[in-house]
């Protein structure tokens, strides 16, 4: 617990940095986030202006959903550490922490990326989801942070407890989130898919990097 703000110092500069350090061996994989998140947006628009997401009910529904379960994946850690502080277990304590970690590394992320891309939400401006539109600010839609957080700790503690049951459950609630965003129309695809690919990584990452190995 002591180092957790060191590791969250150089879990930044590591992400930061990590454009510098692709090569021939690691390079698939941001290669193909960016080719399929400029496929989505080339289609963002049409989906958002679909007439089955204009649906204030589901809209409504989505958006609750999403911020519920959202909540469930920021609790998850602290409740996994408390019950290993209380039954001693040295793995769940781990977990906790390193779960909080990796959402606290992926809001620091999403929130630099929501300043610099201003994108408009889809409620906006008949969905165009233009970039780079000044005041918009924190409040840009790109990426999401709903889904870059339950990603991130369901990643974590995947990484943690490899039974299938974790995994389904962890993967599946998170890929729910994703996709409550788009259905409440706070999101476009490309939105939840940058959002969920970093919150994969950043999670992760932050197991691989800080774990004590048994």
């Amino acid at each position: 617990m002591k180092s957790t703000p060191r590791n969250l110092i150089q879990d930044q500069k590591a992400i930061w940095t990590s454009p510098v350090h692709l090569n021939e061996s690691n390079a698939v994989g941001p290669v193909l986030l960016v080719l399929a998140t400029t496929a989505a947006i080339t289609t963002d628009h049409q989906v958002m202006s679909s007439s089955k997401l204009v649906n204030t009910s589901l809209n409504n529904r989505a958006s609750t959903a999403s911020t519920g379960l959202t909540g469930g994946f920021i609790a998850a850690p602290v409740i996994i550490y408390g019950l290993g502080a209380m039954h001693h277990d040295d793995h769940a304590t781990e977990t906790g922490i390193l779960g909080g970690e990796a959402i606290v590394d992926s809001i620091a992320v999403s929130e630099v990326m929501k300043l610099i891309s201003e994108r408009e939400r889809p409620t906006v401006d008949n969905a165009k989801g233009k970039f780079f539109q000044s005041g918009v600010g924190f409040n840009s839609s790109f990426p999401s942070n709903h889904s870059i957080i339950a990603w991130s700790a369901a990643a974590a503690i995947a990484s943690e407890y490899k039974g299938p049951l974790t995994q389904i459950t962890a993967y599946g609630l998170a890929a729910g989130v994703s996709a409550a965003r788009v259905l409440a129309r706070d999101h476009y695809p490309s939105d939840v898919l940058v959002g969920s690919a970093l919150g994969w990584m950043i999670g992760r990452y932050v197991v691989h990097r800080h774990r004590h190995e048994d």
